[in-house]
């Protein structure tokens, strides 16, 4: 008799595993930050029990106030979709996963927390040239160089100074007529163009800005500058 319990328990014990959906996230750890597109494929791989098919599967992206539908290849093994975030450094991810079994619509969510996939600032403004052309003005010929922050709603740039290339001679010589014109703080909103304003006393001057911001991600920042006659 204690047998025949025991034999007739297995076959639904082994239906579980059969009825049930094992989701993998695929979503890369990080992207590069785009806030033209401001939306970023997430996607995840997909098992079924052998009791459970293609057609009655669904997959979603979760996210702080949006519920992304994902679409799968034919076998549905693998979901894609996008996710919009804009001017964050990061955003919570989870999946959500919809099946129907023998019996009723089964639901998961994974992981239980939400992982963060990690949104990476742009690179800046790297060189920047300018055309000393006419007299020199009072003050000098002016530049601006532009900087634009996209992983945050706001950014401060807080000071500027101006270095030489190198410590050769020439390249010391070469910075001396150049000064930092702004004012600080300069507030750079999210995906706005600002301006650091640089002026040289020369025609001919070369050196680096380096700029100092309270963002964490981007402390500082080196941009090339060149003036020259035209």
């Amino acid at each position: 008799m204690r047998k025949l319990v025991g034999l007739t328990l297995l076959p639904p014990v082994l239906g579980l595993g059969a009825c049930d959906v094992q989701v993998r996230d695929t979503t890369p750890a990080e992207f590069t930050a785009n806030h033209d597109i401001g939306m970023y494929e997430v996607s995840a791989a997909v098992t079924r029990g052998s009791l459970v098919t293609a057609g009655s599967v669904f997959v979603f992206a979760l996210g702080p106030r949006q519920r992304i539908t994902l679409s799968s290849r034919a076998d549905g093994s693998e979901w894609h979709g996008l996710y919009s975030v804009r001017c964050q450094s990061s955003f919570p991810l989870q999946f959500q996963t919809e099946w129907k079994s023998l019996f009723e619509v089964e639901q998961k969510i994974v992981p239980a927390q939400p992982r963060q996939v990690r949104l990476i600032e742009p690179p800046l403004t790297r060189r920047a040239n300018f055309t000393a052309t006419g007299q020199q003005p009072k003050g000098g010929w002016p530049g601006g160089v532009q900087y634009s922050f996209i992983t945050q709603p706001s950014v401060r740039i807080t000071a500027a100074h101006i270095e030489p290339d190198s410590t050769a001679a020439q390249d010391v010589a070469a910075a001396v007529p150049l000064a930092v014109t702004s004012t600080f703080p300069v507030v750079a909103g999210c995906a706005e163009l600002v301006e650091v304003r640089v002026a040289s006393t020369a025609a001919h001057a070369r050196g680096t800005l380096v700029i100092d911001t309270d963002y964490p991600a981007v402390p500082h920042w080196q941009t090339h500058v060149e003036f020259s006659p035209p």
